[in-house]
């Protein structure tokens, strides 16, 4: 199709169309044709307006299928993924307490108190990859946090936990953070390359724990629960180190931003204690950095304030006890006494101290960052994510087992000395719950005194997909022991009506291993669903731009010109019968969606005769001439004037047809096929992605 601007027929400038198809378009569209304004603009006949609303109209369903596509997929990947792992995990779909008949038997009922344990979130930093480029190492840090802030959003959401309870190990390289530059070898890394990280970076990463976990547990305080808690002073190696390697500013540092980390907490009617055990590790280590001058802090430094406090710590739960019991009854926290002078008698040890009596139905439960000590080989369980076992009832695999060994800054259990003096002092031992493997483990102690045969400790998932596994997690608790004034269980004795026995009302645990879900199955995902549309879109194209001009070329290659009358023959007398290009040149549509069926040798003897059709037609009706034709002279030069632009008409589809066949006239090269095909698959992905990627970054921005 030729499109004109003024009434001349023009003459084309041949060397201003060399170049590609898409190249000339592109160049049309941007600066108008080369020479003069009275050249004509070309069209490639695949482009012509026709054809374009043809093609989107057939494309318009695919690109909408596939915005659909993508808005779904990215809804899942980034919420609704999140929410129905975390649903699944509801408390009532696990939980099995016989609590129906207690309503009837007591007037203080309480429902169970509902604890979270998350270990190992270690916040990605320069220290967890080295030698990752940029900007691989950025994206790495920004998805992994993304990746906690959502998972312990929807915990807190949908599970609302009593208390959220850290294992150690908040960061990954916090142990290497300078603490104060050049103020002694004790405030700084042993390796150089870290040396560079000060406080400031420390107190950085310290705000992106804060932002990620406290900010989001603020925000779900909504009833005002007042044993609601989150606990995070337990420290893992790569917070402070391991053993003598602690330096005692680091661990400061630690304590004084997230507190001690050996604690009493009275939670859920049971005890929770707290040990740091990577500094207690120290003890029974050879001190040969201090002999060598190279650490100067002795070993016994590190680990003598955990030892401390495993000696009195049987007297902190009693006390403890003690206070939460009062609470319970209404009373007073601390006992009140008559003020009186009196003289003070000599005060008895610490350690024989009995400030009430003895209580025995509140059980004890350990935290440590580094699990108990086994034997090698001692399976973990069909829940172990790596090396699932083959045989369940085999009592060593290796496979499957928490290996029993050691290195440079890291122990994968304790030592059986450490082990043992952790579960003498604290007394009482049921559960035991650690962390540092970053996968699941549970396994039975029965080396060990405890009321049901054995002590259980379960090593709990990582919640960060960057620590080796596929899917992280956490472990839920459910606590429920109710107990009167004096601190005795109001559950022993008590059966089930439906029951013949007594070990459902006994227990006052229940646990609960939750998965969160798989963050590289979800990109992985993402990458089928784009070669899915890159494959289809551009298929789909290139089938198009095959198709669509082939139908074209069996008929004109371009629209047959149709040339009308200047003038209505019986309405204007021969004064007004005048010549106008631009009518003559113009396009029938109805001749334009004919294409197909119209031969390419039709063009030129259609136009050559619609020309000698319109001189022929050059008849008057006007009173001045008799009815008959223009004077000879007139008419001639209309006739001349009319075969020109006839011949004109030709000339320019011929050089069209030449122009976009490659010369050959007949078939469709493949170059023009290829960057038809090219432009629209280009067109439609430009359209799928204007509306997918501000909704991903969308849904980035509100996580």
């Amino acid at each position: 199709m030729t499109v004109y601007y003024n009434h001349v027929p023009p003459t084309f400038d041949k060397n201003s169309d060399k170049g590609s198809p898409l190249l000339i378009r592109l160049r049309t569209i941007l600066f108008g044709r080369a020479g003069s304004p009275a050249q004509p603009i070309k069209e490639h006949p695949y482009h012509s307006r026709s054809f374009s609303k043809d093609v989107w109209s057939g494309f318009r369903p695919i690109s909408a299928l596939f915005i659909l596509l993508w808005v779904l997929a990215l809804w899942w990947g980034e919420r609704a993924v999140f929410h129905r792992k975390v649903k699944a995990c509801s408390w009532d779909r696990w939980e099995h307490w016989v609590i129906a008949l207690f309503i009837h038997i007591h007037r203080h009922y309480k429902t169970p108190h509902r604890v979270v344990l998350l270990a190992d979130p270690q916040l990605v930093d320069p220290h967890t990859y080295p030698g990752r480029p940029w900007p691989l190492s950025t994206l790495t840090v920004r998805y992994t946090d993304l990746y906690l802030r959502k998972s312990f959003e929807q915990l807190q959401q949908t599970l609302d936990p009593d208390t959220v309870l850290f294992l150690g190990d908040l960061f990954d390289g916090g142990r290497e953070w300078t603490t104060h530059p050049g103020a002694s070898e004790e405030t700084e890394s042993v390796e150089k390359r870290w040396r560079k990280y000060g406080d400031a970076f420390w107190l950085k990463e310290y705000y992106r724990f804060s932002r990620i976990f406290f900010s989001t547990w603020l925000r779900g305080a909504s009833d005002g629960r007042r044993d609601r808690k989150i606990i995070t002073s337990l420290p893992g190696n790569h917070d402070l180190g391991l053993g003598i390697g602690i330096r005692p500013p680091v661990r400061q540092r630690f304590n004084t931003y997230f507190g001690s980390g050996n604690r009493v907490d009275f939670i859920g009617n049971h005890t929770f204690v707290s040990l740091d055990t990577v500094s207690l590790s120290a003890k029974g280590q050879p001190n040969v950095g201090a002999e060598k001058a190279l650490i100067p802090h002795s070993a016994e430094e590190i680990w003598r304030p955990t030892e401390d406090f495993l000696l009195d710590v049987k007297s902190t739960k009693r006390r403890l006890i003690q206070q939460q019991l009062r609470l319970q009854a209404g009373k007073p926290e601390h006992e009140l006494h008559v003020h009186e002078v009196m003289d003070i008698p000599p005060s008895p040890p610490a350690e024989t101290m009995r400030p009430g009596p003895e209580i025995f139905d509140i059980p004890s439960i350990v935290l440590t960052h580094i699990p108990l000590f086994r034997a090698s080989g001692t399976p973990c369980g069909p829940l172990r994510e790596r090396y699932p076992p083959l045989d369940v009832t085999s009592e060593k695999d290796d496979r499957n087992a928490i290996r029993v060994e050691s290195g440079v800054q890291y122990q994968n259990v304790l030592t059986p000395e450490v082990s043992k003096q952790v579960i003498d002092n604290v007394g009482d031992v049921e559960h035991v719950f650690s962390g540092d493997d970053h996968d699941y483990c549970e396994i039975v102690h029965r080396g060990y005194t405890a009321k049901s045969g054995g002590i259980r400790e379960i090593t709990v998932k990582s919640m960060s997909w960057a620590m080796g596994v596929r899917k992280p997690g956490f472990v839920m608790l459910s606590l429920w022991n109710p107990l009167n004034a004096d601190g005795n269980s109001l559950k022993h004795n008590h059966v089930h009506p439906q029951s013949s026995s007594t070990a459902e009302t006994s227990a006052t645990m229940q646990t609960h291993l939750c998965l969160l879900p798989d963050q590289l199955g979800i990109f992985i995902r993402y990458g089928y669903l784009l070669s899915l549309t890159l494959g289809v879109i551009t298929i789909r194209a290139f089938i198009a731009a095959t198709l669509k001009p082939s139908k074209a070329l069996n008929g004109n290659l371009l629209p047959i010109s149709k040339f009308e009358a200047a003038a209505n023959d019986t309405d204007e007398g021969p004064s007004h019968r005048q010549f106008h290009p631009e009518k003559a040149s113009s396009v029938d549509k109805s001749s334009h969606r004919g294409l197909a069926s119209r031969s390419a040798a039709s063009s030129s003897s259609s136009a050559a005769a619609a020309a000698a059709a319109a001189a022929n037609r050059a008849r008057s009706s006007s009173p001045a001439f008799n009815g008959y034709a223009l004077p000879a002279g007139r008419s001639r030069a209309a006739s001349l004037q009319q075969r020109l632009l006839a011949s004109s008409v030709v000339d320019e589809e011929d050089e069209e047809r030449k122009t976009y066949t490659g010369g050959k006239g007949s078939a469709v090269p493949t170059r023009g096929v290829f960057v038809t095909g090219l432009e629209q698959a280009m067109r439609d992905l430009a359209t799928i992605a204007a509306v997918a990627v501000p909704w991903y970054f969308w849904l980035l921005w509100r996580s």
